[in-house]
Protein backbone atom coordinates (compact mmCIF):
# COMPACT_ATOMS: atom_id res chain seq x y z
CA UNK A 1 0.00 0.00 0.00
CA UNK A 2 1.31 3.83 -0.79
CA UNK A 3 0.77 6.61 0.47
CA UNK A 4 -0.42 10.14 -0.72
CA UNK A 5 -0.53 13.64 0.34
CA UNK A 6 -3.23 15.70 -1.56
CA UNK A 7 -2.63 19.50 -1.40
CA UNK A 8 -6.78 20.88 -1.81
CA UNK A 9 -5.39 24.97 -2.02
CA UNK A 10 -8.05 27.52 -1.56
CA UNK A 11 -9.52 28.79 -5.23
CA UNK A 12 -12.85 30.09 -4.02
CA UNK A 13 -13.10 30.81 -0.32
CA UNK A 14 -17.02 31.45 -0.35
CA UNK A 15 -17.90 28.02 -2.50
CA UNK A 16 -14.92 26.20 0.20
CA UNK A 17 -17.84 27.23 2.83
CA UNK A 18 -20.80 26.19 0.83
CA UNK A 19 -19.55 23.28 -0.26
CA UNK A 20 -17.73 22.11 3.23
CA UNK A 21 -20.44 19.90 5.21
CA UNK A 22 -20.69 18.08 1.54
CA UNK A 23 -16.55 17.66 1.80
CA UNK A 24 -16.62 16.45 5.43
CA UNK A 25 -19.10 13.93 4.49
CA UNK A 26 -16.87 12.63 1.60
CA UNK A 27 -13.71 12.80 3.85
CA UNK A 28 -15.43 11.21 6.74
CA UNK A 29 -16.90 8.46 4.50
CA UNK A 30 -13.06 7.33 3.01
CA UNK A 31 -11.78 7.54 6.61
CA UNK A 32 -14.27 4.63 7.53
CA UNK A 33 -13.07 2.77 4.48
CA UNK A 34 -9.57 2.98 5.59
CA UNK A 35 -8.77 5.22 2.35
CA UNK A 36 -8.17 8.62 4.11
CA UNK A 37 -5.73 7.86 6.82
CA UNK A 38 -5.88 11.89 8.31
CA UNK A 39 -7.22 15.31 6.92
CA UNK A 40 -6.97 18.71 8.44
CA UNK A 41 -7.60 22.51 7.20
CA UNK A 42 -4.11 25.24 7.42
CA UNK A 43 -4.89 27.40 9.72
CA UNK A 44 -4.09 30.05 7.92
CA UNK A 45 -6.65 29.76 5.63
CA UNK A 46 -4.29 28.32 2.59
CA UNK A 47 -6.59 25.46 1.98
CA UNK A 48 -6.08 21.95 3.58
CA UNK A 49 -4.24 18.04 3.48
CA UNK A 50 -5.79 14.65 2.75
CA UNK A 51 -3.41 11.71 3.37
CA UNK A 52 -4.82 8.88 1.57
CA UNK A 53 -3.42 5.27 1.26
CA UNK A 54 -4.00 3.35 -2.08
CA UNK A 55 -2.21 1.33 -4.64
CA UNK A 56 -1.50 3.86 -7.19
CA UNK A 57 -1.63 7.58 -8.38
CA UNK A 58 -4.13 7.39 -10.44
CA UNK A 59 -6.40 5.83 -8.18
CA UNK A 60 -5.78 8.62 -6.09
CA UNK A 61 -6.70 10.72 -8.67
CA UNK A 62 -10.20 9.58 -8.96
CA UNK A 63 -10.84 9.45 -5.77
CA UNK A 64 -9.97 13.57 -5.13
CA UNK A 65 -11.75 14.35 -8.48
CA UNK A 66 -15.26 13.02 -6.63
CA UNK A 67 -14.33 15.51 -3.67
CA UNK A 68 -17.34 18.12 -3.45
CA UNK A 69 -14.65 21.09 -3.53
CA UNK A 70 -13.29 19.75 -6.51
CA UNK A 71 -16.03 18.88 -8.36
CA UNK A 72 -17.75 22.78 -7.28
CA UNK A 73 -14.23 24.44 -8.19
CA UNK A 74 -13.97 25.41 -4.77
CA UNK A 75 -10.17 24.28 -4.63
CA UNK A 76 -7.56 22.72 -6.77
CA UNK A 77 -5.59 19.59 -5.99
CA UNK A 78 -1.73 18.69 -5.88
CA UNK A 79 -0.61 15.16 -5.59
CA UNK A 80 2.22 13.99 -4.09
CA UNK A 81 3.12 10.34 -3.42
CA UNK A 82 4.21 9.96 0.05
CA UNK A 83 6.64 7.94 2.26
CA UNK A 84 5.69 7.95 5.60
CA UNK A 85 7.79 7.66 8.92
CA UNK A 86 5.80 7.66 11.79
CA UNK A 87 5.68 5.66 15.29
CA UNK A 88 2.10 5.58 15.15
CA UNK A 89 0.32 2.27 14.76
CA UNK A 90 -1.39 3.08 11.22
CA UNK A 91 -4.02 0.12 10.39
CA UNK A 92 -2.37 -1.20 6.85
Amino acid sequence: MKYFAVFLPMLDEQKSKDYREEHLKFLENLRNKDTIIMNGRFTDGAGGLVIYKGENQNEIKALVEQDPYIVNNARYYEIHEWEMVTNYNIKE
